[in-house]
C-alpha cells in the first residue's frame, strides 16, 4: 500500500531514537536538525530500532553538527534466568524482559523496558550489562569518526541569563516569589507567577530587553525551586521528596460500558474505559516485526482542556501514541491468555486533568477498569513517575513528580509494576547522563511508592469482579475436530453465515478446531452451540436424530440429520407396517425421527424410522 502517516511502530521507534540524542545537543545550537531513519531491509530476526538509535548517533557524530555523542544502544533480554545481549525477535517471545538502554561512554541517557514482573536487582544488572555493551558500540563509532568525521561547525554557546538582569529580578521579587511557589494548587500558583512575571517585565522594560528579563525570571524561579528541594527538602506543594499526592480511586462510574475506572492523584486524573469484543475484532498489525495480530490494546488521549488550553483537536500525536504504548506494555504481562479469556480487550484512557505523570495515572486507571469489567488479570498494576534534582554532589530523587518538578528537574523516570516486580520502565533525562547508582536509588524509591499506590487501588476494588457486565458479550469456547471445519463453514461460508444470521452471535474458528461463540444472550449462544455441534459431530450407530426429508425415491426417503449430510431410510424402515408407496407415509419437508442402523464401508449412513418405535439397537 502507499505509505501515509507513520505507523505506531514507526512513531515509537522515532521516540526511542529522539530521546537519547536530544539532551546531547548544545543549548546554543539554533539550527534545525532533522534525522531521517529509513529501514531498507529487515531480516525478521533483529529489531531495527536498535540500529536506528546507533545509526542516528553515528550520522550525527560524522557530521559537522555539534553533538555530545556518540550514543550506544543495546537490547537486553531475560531468557531461562540468564540475561541476553541483543536477543532476536524470536527469542524475545520467550523473554521475561525487553529492555533497551542507551548511553554515552560515561553515563546512561535513556531506558525503555517491558518486563514480566522482574525484580529491581535484576533490572540494575541488566542496565549494567547494557551499558557495558554500549561502550563497545561507542568505541566502534569512535573509530569510524576518526577515519571519516568532519570538523564540527562553529556556534555561539548559550551564555545563559544576564547576571545583572537576574539580580534585578531577584531584588524586585523579594519574598513574594517564595510565597507564590508555596501555593499548593497548580492553577493558583501559575496565575500568581504569571502576574509576577508581567510586573517584572513592565518594571525592567527600559533596562533590559524583554527576552532577557523573561529568561532571568525563569532562571530565578528554577533556581529557587531546586534550592528548596535540595536544601530544605521541600517541594513547591509542600511535600517531602518521597511523599505522594492524595489518591482517590473509583470504579463503575459509567453505566453502559463494560468497565470503567477513575484514578485521581493530586490534580492529575485519568478515566479509563474497558470494552470487550470478539476475537475476530483483534487488530491486524502491519509492521516490520513478526506479530500479525494484537488482542489487547490501550489508547491514551489528552484533550486540551486537561491542560487548561483551547486548541484544535486532531489525531493522536507522538506523545499520545507513546504514553498509550507505555501503559499497554505495563499491563500486557497480567492480561489473561486467549485460552483463559477469549476476548479482544480495548482500553481507552481519557486524561481529564493534568499535573504530572498522566501516563502512570492511566496505568492505574486501566487496572481499575479491567477489574471492574471482570477481566481475570493476574495481578493489579500501578505506576509512578520519579524525578531528579542534581547540582554537583547534591541530588534528590523525587517520588510522584508534578508538572513543575518535571519541567524544572533533570529526569522523568516512569516505573510500573505489580507487588511482585516491574512490568514497564521509561526514563528520559535533560542532562548529559546519570549513573547506574542513581537509577538503582530511583528504582528502590519507586517500589515503595508503587506498593502504596496499589494498596489504595485495592481499597476501591480488591479483585476482578466475578461476573462480566451484562452489556459485555459472553464468549464460549468449544472444540471440534479440525477436519470438521469445512463442514462448519460450508460452501462459500454458507453454513456459518446461516448460524450467525439466525442466532445473532459472533463465531470465530481457529485452525486447531477451536470455535469461540459470542453473544449477550445466553439463549442465542446455546442455540449457536447446538447448531455448530449438529454440523460437526460424528454420526454414531444406534443414535437417534430428528431430520428433514430432502427427497423421495421408489425404494425409500433421504433424510438430512446433519446439515449437508443425508442418508437413506429404506421403504421397509419408514413405518412399523407394510408401506406400498413412500409418498403414503412421508413427503419432502417432513421432519421424522430416525435411528442410525448402519454406516457402510463407503461411509454411507442408513437410517430407520421403524427402529425408533421398536427400540431396536
Amino acid at each position: 500500500r502507499r505509505e501515509g502517516r507513520p505507523s505506531q511502530e514507526a512513531i515509537l521507534t522515532m521516540r526511542l531514537t529522539d530521546r537519547p540524542i536530544r539532551p546531547l545537543f548544545p543549548k546554543g545550537l539554533r539550527n534545525d536538525v532533522q534525522v531521517v531513519l529509513t529501514a531498507l531491509s529487515v531480516d525478521q530476526e533483529n529489531d531495527p530500532a536498535i540500529l536506528a538509535v546507533i545509526g542516528a548517533s553515528l550520522a550525527l557524530s560524522l557530521s559537522d553538527i555539534p553533538f555530545a555523542g556518540p550514543v550506544g544502544a543495546t537490547r537486553i533480554g531475560l531468557i531461562d534466568g540468564a540475561l541476553v545481549v541483543n536477543p532476536t525477535l524470536q527469542q524475545l517471545q520467550h523473554s521475561k524482559l525487553d529492555l533497551v538502554v542507551a548511553g554515552t561512554r560515561d553515563a546512561i541517557v535513556m531506558v525503555e523496558a517491558g518486563a514480566h514482573m522482574v525484580d529491581e536487582a535484576t533490572l540494575v544488572e541488566a542496565l549494567r550489562l547494557g551499558q557495558q555493551n554500549n561502550r563497545e558500540v561507542i568505541a566502534l563509532q569512535d573509530e569510524v569518526v576518526r577515519e571519516s568525521g568532519r570538523p564540527k561547525m562553529a556556534y555561539e554557546p548559550d551564555s545563559g541569563p544576564l547576571p545583572q538582569a537576574v539580580d534585578a529580578v531577584r531584588a524586585l521579587l523579594g519574598g513574594r516569589l517564595e510565597s507564590a511557589l508555596r501555593k499548593g494548587e497548580k492553577t493558583e500558583r501559575e496565575l500568581v507567577l504569571a502576574l509576577l512575571e508581567k510586573e517584572v517585565l513592565g518594571k525592567l522594560a527600559g533596562t533590559f530587553p524583554p527576552d532577557k528579563v523573561a529568561q532571568a525570571f525563569q532562571h530565578v524561579v528554577k533556581a529557587q525551586v531546586r534550592r528548596y528541594i535540595l536544601d530544605d527538602h521541600r517541594r513547591p506543594d509542600g511535600r517531602g521528596p518521597k511523599d505522594i499526592r492524595a489518591i482517590t480511586c473509583e470504579v463503575g462510574l459509567l453505566p453502559r460500558t463494560h468497565g470503567s475506572g477513575l484514578f485521581t492523584r493530586g490534580e492529575t486524573q485519568a478515566l479509563t474505559i474497558a470494552t470487550l469484543g470478539a476475537i475476530s475484532e483483534r487488530q491486524r498489525l502491519d509492521t516490520l516485526g513478526i506479530e500479525e495480530f494484537k488482542r489487547f490494546m490501550h489508547h491514551y488521549n489528552m484533550p486540551p482542556f486537561a491542560m487548561g488550553e483551547a486548541r484544535r483537536l486532531g489525531s493522536p500525536g507522538r506523545r499520545e501514541v507513546g504514553h498509550g504504548a507505555l501503559a499497554e506494555r505495563a499491563l500486557l504481562p497480567v492480561i489473561p491468555s486467549e485460552e483463559e479469556f477469549p476476548y479482544t480487550i480495548r482500553l481507552v484512557s481519557e486524561v481529564l486533568s493534568s499535573n504530572g505523570s498522566t501516563s502512570m495515572a492511566s496505568v492505574c486507571g486501566c487496572t481499575l477498569s479491567l477489574m471492574d469489567a471482570g477481566v481475570p488479570i493476574k495481578a493489579p498494576v500501578g505506576g509512578v513517575a520519579m524525578g531528579l534534582i542534581k547540582e554537583g554532589d547534591k541530588h534528590a530523587v523525587l517520588t510522584d513528580i508534578a508538572g513543575m518538578e518535571d519541567a524544572l528537574g533533570d529526569m522523568d523516570f516512569k516505573v510500573a509494576g505489580t507487588t511482585e516486580g516491574v512490568t514497564a520502565l521509561q526514563m528520559d533525562i535533560k542532562v548529559k547522563g546519570i549513573s547506574l547508582e542513581l537509577i538503582a536509588e530511583a528504582l528502590a524509591q519507586a517500589k515503595e511508592a508503587r506498593l502504596f499506590i496499589l494498596q489504595k487501588m485495592q481499597e476501591a476494588i480488591a479483585a476482578p469482579r466475578p461476573q462480566l457486565s451484562p452489556y459485555a458479550p459472553r464468549m464460549t469456547r468449544i472444540q471440534i475436530k479440525p477436519d470438521k471445519i469445512g463442514a462448519l463453514i460450508g460452501p462459500g461460508g454458507k453454513n456459518i453465515r446461516a448460524i450467525i444470521e439466525q442466532t445473532k452471535c459472533t463465531i470465530d474458528v481457529e485452525d486447531d478446531g477451536s470455535v469461540v461463540i459470542g453473544s449477550t444472550s445466553g439463549e442465542n449462544a446455546q442455540q449457536a452451540i447446538a447448531m455448530v455441534e449438529a454440523l460437526t459431530k460424528e454420526v454414531e450407530v444406534g443414535a437417534i436424530y430428528t431430520g428433514k426429508v430432502t427427497r423421495l425415491t421408489d425404494f425409500g426417503a433421504f433424510v438430512e440429520i446433519i446439515p449437508g449430510k443425508d442418508g437413506l431410510v429404506r421403504i421397509d424402515d419408514l413405518a412399523d407396517h407394510r408401506v406400498d408407496r413412500v409418498e403414503d407415509v412421508v413427503k419432502v419437508g417432513d421432519e421424522i425421527t430416525v435411528m442410525v442402523i448402519e454406516i457402510d464401508r463407503m461411509g454411507r449412513v442408513n437410517r430407520s424410522h421403524r427402529a425408533v418405535s421398536e427400540g431396536m439397537p
